[in-house]
Parts: C-alpha cells; structure tokens; sequence
C-alpha cells in the first residue's frame, strides 16, 4: 500500500484542483492519498468525489499555521471533524490574518517593483486561502523572477527585508483544538532547517503532552541527520513516524509518492482517532 497523505491544491497555493491531485494520485500509483491545504478544507469535497470515483482511498486533512517563540511551526490535521466550532474558528481568523499580511507584503514589494494586489489576487483566484507563493507567482509573471523558489529565496523567505508575519495560533493550543475535533496531530516537516529552525526536542516533548501523535520524518527538506534525530525522537516518545511529499503540483519540485507513510503508521494513526 503506497501512503501519500500531505498534498496540497488550488483551495491554497498548490497549482491543481483538489481532483486533478486526486488523478495524479493514481497516475503515481497511490493508494491512499490525502489533502492538506494550508488553513482551509475547502477542497475536501471535489477531493472525497474524485478519489471514490477513482477507487483511491482518501485522507481529509489541514496544514495548520502555527507559532511558538516568534517561530513558524505548521502542523498537520488529519480526519478534523468541520463540525467542530473550535477548530473552523482558529483556521478562519489564521486565513483572515494571511489576508492582511500578504496585503502588506505586497505593498512593501510595490515600492521596488512592478507588482500590483490585483495579480496577486488573480493567482489565488479560487482558493481559500492567500499566501506568499501567490505572490510568488505574481512576481514570476511580472518578470521580477523565474519561478516561485527563486522568488522566495530573493524576496520572500523570513530573513527577507520584505517579510511580514501572520498570525496563527500557538502550537500547543492548537494541537490541543485538533484533538478536540476528534482529529489526529501530526508535526509537518519539524526538521526542516531550510524553512527556518527546526523545531526542538524539548518542544516536541512537550506537545507530546497536549496530544501530539505523530512526527513527519521522511520529507525531502530533512537531511540524513535531521531524519536520524527525529527517527529518536519517534521511537523515545511512542510517536507514529510519517513520511509524505508535500506536493503542490508544478508549484514546487516535490513529486507524489517520492517520501511515504507505511501501512502498519497509517495503521495506527487511524486508531489514534477519537
């Protein structure tokens, strides 16, 4: 069984529709995939449509914004209930401030370059929620840059003169309101370097208390050693180790199925669910 359940689609900066990742699911030889937008499930239902008409068996799933110590954490929601008032209200206000920030960012790039919201907007026409990688695109279309890595490398990425934080809520709150919602928490690449620091040892240990289940380790933004680390973290903690693409279509180089989670993970994952 091939397990790829963080994907991202068109309801927040990946370049398919929820059914087009679906059709590249089965094009990748997946069995079970999932959908973790950033902040929204709106793509839940053209997903759980497609992926049964397909056969593929389909993961409903959030990447929620996150913060602790002035660092950007992003945590994965599987199974969520959208029921759960808690949880809608905390990605609603975290897209909400997504909204306000890009808007600034844009205006900070205004002053330097060619790059108008309206663009902006225009690339995230049809998703929930707005992020830097539409603005990444709006500036590729302007000419100020080649593609959405290079974008981020030279004027989005946090040490950029350009960045403006969001709000998200803390961490361990929101660990804690996944669970609520009867969903299973899963650290989102917490050894990515790349992305900022990684996150440490004691703070995963303590989240493990507020109901943390699993780590994803096999991601392509984990070195050897950032995989070895958590690999420890895993087994000392009783956590369910992971493993995904996080793959947003031709928005980044990340391809279906080349990191997985494996059945006996995806197994308990399951059976951590309330």
């Amino acid at each position: 069984m091939r397990i790829d359940f963080h994907t991202h689609s068109t309801a927040s900066d990946g370049t398919e529709t929820p059914a087009e990742v679906m059709r590249a699911a089965v094009a990748a030889g997946l069995d079970v995939i999932g959908l973790c937008d950033h902040d929204t499930t709106l793509g839940w239902v053209e997903a759980t449509a497609e992926a049964a008409a397909l056969g593929l068996e389909f993961v409903p799933g959030v990447e929620v914004s996150t913060r602790h110590a002035g660092r950007s954490i992003h945590l994965l929601a599987l199974w969520p209930s959208i029921d759960d008032a808690a949880f809608v209200q905390m990605l609603a206000k975290t897209r909400e401030a997504r909204v306000e920030r890009a808007r600034q960012i844009v205006s900070l790039l205004a002053e330097d370059y060619a790059l108008e919201w309206d663009s902006v907007a225009s690339k995230a026409e049809g998703a929930e929620t707005i992020g830097r990688p539409h603005i990444a695109d709006a500036l590729v279309e302007a000419g100020v840059v080649t593609t959405r890595d290079t974008a981020f490398d030279d004027l989005l990425g946090s040490d950029s003169p350009y960045y403006v934080p969001h709000y998200a809520p803390e961490v361990g709150d929101a660990v804690e309101t996944v669970v609520e919602a009867g969903g299973v928490p899963v650290l989102a690449h917490p050894g990515a370097d790349g992305r900022g620091a990684v996150v440490p040892d004691s703070l995963i240990e303590a989240l493990v208390g507020r109901g943390l289940v699993g780590l994803e380790v096999d991601h392509r933004d984990h070195s050897a050693a950032e995989r070895e680390r958590l690999v420890g973290l895993v087994v000392r903690l009783g956590l369910v180790r992971t493993g995904a693409s996080d793959y947003h279509g031709t928005g980044k180089q990340n391809r279906l199925g080349e990191n997985l989670t494996t059945p006996e993970a995806y197994a308990a994952l399951q059976a951590a669910r309330r």
